[in-house]
């Protein structure tokens, strides 16, 4: 399985900054030890062409030239910097190259089924805004741009790419749902807290909302239902998934209590989902903010151990 990683541009953020930096490198280390069958690439930066395809020229440039107001910047939550610019091109890259790998375009191996952004999941962000932590909004740049490449590579042949958006960051995906309003080729599902950051959340195509405190039993059943009626609603050709970390007991944004087991738990079902129906899946890891990052990382470490499970699956299968 093949991941894509940005770690080596790092924002250079004041002392004290609550943005858990440093946990991309300590998971790539971790999985360099640990997971060698997962093939660790840097991720390419991701083109103002490419970008174009959901956000706003202006905010694109602002955002390259260093012209965002101070206002912009605390909504963003990063001071800019060049380095601060680079990563946000690369974390979008980093998508798109899994997008691509997954889904096989090209290749004459045709989709590897699965692949990996080790960062990744702003979904946040907006067409013409970033917020909460987000510049550029990963997923939705990565759904438009495979959509785009599905329809010169098929052309007539097959009809256009849909793309499924499963959000599973305990924070709603207001950015996403945003762009994709009353767009019926991207179906958005966000899985999310209904007291947590966005305070004034968009309307996603399905989402679902759980209290304050909600365990692992109540979380994979509402998980269950969602990805039901996923499924009763549309038939996706690739789905992305923003396994974000932070519903975990121990994170201090999350507000949510599942355990390392219920969260694997997650994982495996969305996997599954995918696989039982043949549609490639790329995924990202979104949020994590756990008091002790070691946490954070030991739940994308998870994260990854089952999406080997997945892989191998694919590999076997000849897909």
């Amino acid at each position: 399985m093949q991941a894509f990683y940005a770690d080596n541009f790092v924002l250079p953020l004041p002392i004290g900054h609550r943005f858990p930096m440093a946990k991309y490198a300590l998971l790539r280390d971790r999985m360099l030890l640990e997971l060698p069958a997962v093939e660790l690439i840097q991720a390419p930066s991701a083109s103002d062409g490419e970008l174009a395809l959901v956000h706003t020229p202006t905010y694109i440039n602002a955002i390259s030239q260093g012209l965002l107001d101070a206002s912009a910047q605390r909504e963003i939550g990063f001071p800019w910097s060049l380095a601060m610019a680079e990563r946000s091109r690369r974390s979008v890259g980093a998508s798109l190259a899994a997008a691509r790998q997954a889904i096989g375009l090209g290749n004459p191996a045709g989709p590897a089924g699965l692949a990996a952004n080790l960062a990744g999941g702003t979904h946040h962000a907006y067409a013409d805004k970033g917020s909460g932590f987000c510049v550029f909004n990963d997923v939705a740049v990565a759904a438009r741009l495979m959509q785009a490449e599905w329809a010169r590579h098929y052309r007539h042949l097959r009809p256009p790419l849909k793309v499924a958006i499963v959000d599973l960051d305990v924070h709603q995906g207001n950015g996403t749902a945003k762009i994709f309003a009353n767009d019926d080729s991207v179906f958005t599902l966000s899985l999310h807290g209904e007291k947590n950051f966005p305070f004034r959340k968009e309307s996603s195509d399905l989402d679902v909302e759980l209290p304050d405190g909600c365990t692992d039993s109540a979380y994979l059943q509402a998980l269950e239902h969602a990805l039901d009626e996923l499924a009763r609603r549309f038939e996706p050709g690739l789905v992305l998934f923003v396994a974000g970390a932070d519903p975990f007991i121990g994170d201090r944004l999350g507000r949510l209590s599942l355990s390392y087991d219920g969260l694997e738990a997650r994982e495996r079902r969305v996997f599954d989902w995918a696989w039982q129906r043949r549609v490639p899946l790329a995924f990202c890891m979104a949020g994590g903010y756990a008091t002790d990052i070691h946490q954070t990382v030991q739940v994308q470490m998870n994260t990854y151990r089952v999406a080997l499970e997945y892989a191998k699956r694919w590999q076997n299968s000849g897909q």
